[in-house]
């Protein structure tokens, strides 16, 4: 039986789009009883767990990464290793940057494992993580640490036997880097599970507070400054002024910036925290019963949540670069944001509200998402890993 493990610092329990991939293939292979698929997840303490006859989650006791919240980066091959040797794969994924290229390209090579490593580029991280953290340092840090960060990911990546990507944009950027064995793999979306039908006109008539043409606008994303998140803050109180009635602005999720987040909703009266929403029905309620989602993330490689908003039917603002460009122009489905700026934001929220056929934005993204499914994802991934 072909067995496929997936190995990924990026994994978190309260996490977004990575953990949302790794929870849709668990179910894939649910019902592929022909391959044996092994999910290493980083936890508290170590143990197996059996999902079903044919897929596994190795739990390693890892230790959190301070500052990060519930992520726990896995560093010592040594705790790896011995499972590695165990399963004897035929092919291993790795999801994540950090650690895990070198970890098992080495131990492949230690031991001379029949494995095949795959890499999927979860995040553009020399542009995503080096550079934009580095952008405001004097003697062009910004971009000799990209270039540092490049050179690592040729060396790494390049050894592998391909490298899966979700992003044509994010692609063209690898390649004129010097990345090489790319496969284009798009991920994908439950249709049935995000759509239109989900929405709940009572919450519709709640959130709206009996002003009928009040806006609702819906942010499901990280609290953080990569996200967009302070510059949505920051252009509320524009919006209060220029729109006929002060918009609602629903906040779900978790992350650093969440004392900001704490802070407008006790300020404002239609600023909603709601937390990490764990239950995928209730996100998609959510999804369906608003009137605008955002995207203000360049650095976005896929943006699951992007493609959730729009199977469910909500138009999106989104970045100018990246995969949230990518799906807007590909859609028609919204506006891009030329400018990250308050002003800029401002217009393009204000331009939604002024327009008379919202409905035609709303089917554009409903036909765009039904396109992409995971079984097509996991199907094509699966084709890649038994035949490169």
């Amino acid at each position: 039986m072909f067995c496929l493990v997936d190995c990924n610092n990026f994994w978190s329990p309260s996490g977004g789009g990575v953990r949302r991939y790794h929870l849709e293939k668990l179910k894939y292979f649910k019902r592929r009883a022909d391959i044996e698929y092994v999910f290493v997840m980083h936890d508290t303490k170590t143990y197996t767990e059996k999902v079903s006859d044919n897929v596994t989650i190795e739990h390693l006791s890892v230790p959190k990464v301070l500052g990060q919240w519930e992520y726990r980066y896995l560093i010592r091959q040594s705790v790896l290793e011995p499972l590695l040797l165990k399963l004897n794969p035929d092919a291993i994924e790795v999801g994540s940057p950090y650690f895990m290229p070198k970890m098992v390209n080495s131990i492949v090579r230690k031991h001379q494992l029949k494995a095949k490593v795959f890499g999927f580029w979860h995040a553009d991280f020399p542009v995503t993580y080096v550079r934009r953290f580095l952008n405001r340092m004097p003697f062009s840090l910004a971009e000799k640490g990209e270039a540092i960060a490049w050179k690592f990911a040729r060396k790494h990546y390049n050894a592998m036997d391909s490298v899966l990507v979700s992003s044509q944009l994010v692609i063209d950027r690898m390649q004129d880097n010097g990345m090489r064995n790319i496969q284009f793999v798009p991920l994908g979306v439950d249709i049935d599970a995000f759509h239109p039908q989900r929405r709940d006109e009572g919450l519709v008539n709640k959130l709206r507070a009996g002003q009928s043409d009040r806006l609702i606008l819906f942010f499901p994303h990280r609290f953080c400054q990569e996200k967009g998140l302070r510059l949505l803050l920051d252009a509320y109180p524009l919006l209060c002024k220029r729109l006929k009635c002060e918009p609602t602005l629903l906040l779900a999720g978790m992350g650093p910036d969440i004392r900001l987040v704490e802070a407008a909703a006790s300020e404002y009266e239609h600023i909603h925290h709601l937390g990490f929403v764990k239950e995928v029905a209730d996100m998609a309620t959510y999804y369906a019963s608003a009137d605008l989602g955002f995207a203000l993330s360049s650095w976005e490689t896929f943006g699951l949540s992007l493609v959730e908003s729009l199977s469910a039917g909500l138009p999106l603002i989104a970045a100018n670069d990246g995969a949230a460009k990518e799906h807007i122009e590909k859609s028609g489905a919204g506006f891009v944001l030329d400018e990250p700026t308050v002003e800029k934001l401002c217009e393009k929220i204000v331009a939604f509200a002024n327009l008379k056929n919202k409905s035609k934005l709303q089917a554009s993204a409903r036909n765009y998402a039904g396109k992409l499914s995971w079984k097509n994802c996991f199907d094509r991934q699966l084709s890649i890993y038994k035949t490169s």
